[in-house]
């Protein structure tokens, strides 16, 4: 195991290894344990009691959190005719077709941080798709990625929209905020996350859904949350 840096024992050692936080002590332990010098992002992961290798048991979703995620989301879409106008309008940081697929195919060109395009467009999306894949760039009709409604896809994205998807080790793992906004907004963006994560149990679940969940800043430790707690509230 790699040895931990100071700050970090530091930081351990105000978190009680034992103890299941409230969301909102959490939040305000974050806080104060943040070492760092730069604005740590705040993770939320959760550990599912779900099979991700069967189908009815996905977990994947998106929710706008209220208070974004402090992180500016380049929004590269692809469309054609009357949509590019639309995407512009809209506030997207690239808009165009052919061009820019030509430019990631050879270029290796990734300025962007999510890619919406227009049903239209995705055959020749399809095309870069192994490239896209592996980085989670693939845009995605679950995610509202692939639509025809751009300027409320780049609107949501903009504003903080963020993607929540069980992994192979059944967890999901998402950013909700940066040490800076506070226990308040980072608890707000903690309950419409959780609460969305919460709805999306799968019929098919059985037994304890929320094995474990934990927040941790960039660089911090992790602070256990009852996720009971969460699943009566």
């Amino acid at each position: 195991m790699a040895k931990r840096g100071k700050k970090y024992q530091e930081s351990l050692k105000q978190v009680d290894r034992s103890k299941f936080y409230d969301v909102k002590d959490a939040l305000e332990l974050i806080g104060k344990i943040a070492k760092a010098n730069f604005d740590e992002t705040v993770e939320l992961a959760m550990r599912l009691g779900v099979d991700p290798r069967h189908a009815d048991q996905q977990v994947r979703g998106t929710v706008v959190l209220p208070h974004g995620t402090g992180k500016t989301n380049r929004v590269l879409v692809l469309a054609k005719g009357d949509k590019i106008k639309e995407a512009e309008a809209a506030g997207a940081d690239y808009v165009g077709g052919q061009e820019y697929i030509d430019k990631i195919q050879n270029e290796n060109w990734f300025e962007f941080d999510t890619i919406v395009a227009t049903p239209d467009m995705m055959g020749l999306v399809g095309r870069i798709g192994r490239v896209l894949g592996p980085k989670g760039l693939m845009p995605n009709p679950k995610s509202g990625t692939v639509t025809f409604e751009l300027a409320k896809a780049v609107e949501d994205i903009k504003a903080g929209k963020v993607e929540y998807r069980v992994d192979k080790a059944a967890i999901i793992n998402v950013p909700i905020g940066k040490v800076s906004f506070g226990p308040e907004k980072l608890r707000d963006n903690f309950k419409a996350l959780a609460s969305e994560v919460i709805k999306a149990k799968p019929a098919a679940a059985k037994g304890k859904y929320l094995k474990s969940v934990t927040v941790s800043t960039t660089m911090g430790p992790g602070i256990k949350i009852n996720g009971q707690k969460l699943m009566e509230d």
